[in-house]
């Protein structure tokens, strides 16, 4: 797998584990050349609690990628989410030394080095350090300060922190079923990436990801990301309350709602009745679908109302903040019957469904371009993406032998490299290099 056109990216989910192959064709689509997936045992609202039962279904659904692709799967990139991810917004400055000499990566860095210095709760980590605007001298809403001369470099930043422990359980499950972790990438930006155009975060939206352990949102305005939350609910709790308030079988209960769920009870008439098979020779039970659609409602109204509040916590209802673009639903709880309507409903704000097939070849399948697999394609594409910025640098740098520190250095100059990146390139690197500390730690942990 030194091939450097193709990468995989692996979706460890409440409900299901998918392992994702996929290449960049000659129009710059994505090609997914196999996929591969299981049910997910061990993991409870996107935090491991069994090693052993994750590790089987990571190499189930490898092997299965593996089969459906006729390749030999070694490194992976990862997606990480959970109810233990939290943001926070900060605010830090330096004083330069030499305001003479013009603004440089160096400054930047050591801005953002200063803000992974800032104290958080026992057993959490700094994951993100996002730069988000700039002042110089008082000078403020600069987006890009490196060239300018100034004294004090003052920024906004967007930081992600997570539970150390969770996310290095998720590396030892990885390393465990035999793969060689080539990256970590926020699975709420994996997703954006895979469903939302450029314009839609340039005019500000809110991207709400449903899983079935927990509901991931991240908000873009400006073409950066601004706030992301995580909500330790998702479909799982929906399937949970039709169990309980029908007495059937949780299996029972998850084909339910997949078959005659909506989240809207009013378009349902009283006599229509679905019957359910009993269990061991006893009577079948028979349930009404606006009955059904009732529960689900409640749960959903919840679910978006929680949404809602990070959304307003963010700001969306000062004119500066307005999110133009609305909101985009995506993930497996997305394809509940009428929660476009009912979201548009409780929040007032248009929405729409996302699906991850505006970067997939043409030809691809219509099961992959199910939202889903937003995460798997959007942690793909991210994969892809660095990949081919490396293979830029390497040639832009001319020689095979340059050492490892000669390509920090140009990686620092050639922040413009990368065309179509959502964030300038020093932005990515930052949590680049957090993600080698990590992999670092990972082997020395043996």
């Amino acid at each position: 797998m030194e091939n450097n056109n193709i990468a995989v990216g692996l979706d460890i989910g409440t409900t299901k584990i998918v392992a994702m192959i996929g290449r960049k064709n000659d129009y710059g689509k994505m090609e997914i050349l196999g996929i591969g997936k299981s049910k997910s045992l061990g993991v409870h609202r996107g935090v491991v609690n069994n090693i052993t039962q994750t590790i089987q279904s990571i190499q189930q659904a490898v092997q299965d990628a593996e089969s459906s692709s006729g390749m030999k799967i070694s490194d992976v990139i990862v997606g990480i989410a959970g109810q233990h991810i939290r943001s926070l917004q900060h605010s830090d400055y330096i004083t330069r030394t030499n305001s003479d000499e013009v603004i440089d990566e160096e400054d930047i860095d050591r801005l953002c080095n200063q803000v992974h210095k800032l104290v958080m709760l026992p057993g959490e980590e700094i994951i993100h350090v996002l730069p988000q605007d700039f002042k110089v001298d008082g000078q403020a809403e600069i987006k890009e300060p490196i060239g300018m001369y100034g004294g004090r470099l003052e920024a906004n930043f967007h930081v992600v922190v997570g539970q150390v422990s969770s996310i290095r359980n998720i590396g030892r499950c990885v390393k465990s079923a035999g793969l060689e972790l080539s990256g970590i990438t926020l699975e709420p930006l994996a997703s954006a990436n895979a469903v939302l155009s450029q314009e839609e975060k340039e005019a500000g939206v809110a991207l709400i990801d449903i899983g079935g352990g927990t509901t991931d949102l991240a908000i873009f305005k400006d073409g950066i990301i601004r706030h992301t939350a995580v909500i330790p609910f998702g479909g799982n709790v929906i399937t949970e309350d039709i169990k309980e308030g029908c007495s059937i079988i949780e299996k029972q209960a998850e084909l339910l709602k997949i078959k005659f769920g909506s989240a809207w009870p009013g378009e349902n008439k009283d006599n229509e009745i679905v019957s359910i098979p009993g269990l061991r020779g006893r009577e079948p039970k028979e349930i009404t679908l606006k009955n059904l659609s009732k529960i689900i409602h409640a749960r959903v109204v919840e679910i978006v109302e929680q949404v809602y509040l990070e959304i307003k916590n963010y700001g969306h209802e000062e004119q500066k903040k307005k999110l133009i673009a609305g909101i985009v639903l995506t993930g497996g709880g997305s394809q509940l019957r009428h929660l476009k309507q009912l979201t548009e409903y409780i929040t007032g704000m248009d929405t729409r469904v996302g699906y991850p097939n505006e970067h997939l070849a043409g030809d691809s399948d219509s099961e992959t371009t199910s939202p889903m697999y937003a995460t798997a394609v959007g942690l793909v594409m991210n994969s892809l993406e660095s990949k081919e910025r490396n293979l830029q640098l390497k040639r832009s740098m001319g020689a095979e032998d340059t050492s490892e520190q000669e390509l920090e250095t140009t990686d620092a100059q050639g922040a413009e490299i990368s065309e179509e990146n959502d964030t300038p390139k020093e932005r990515k690197r930052f949590f680049d290099k957090w993600a080698e500390k990590f992999k670092e730690f990972l082997d020395n942990a043996e």
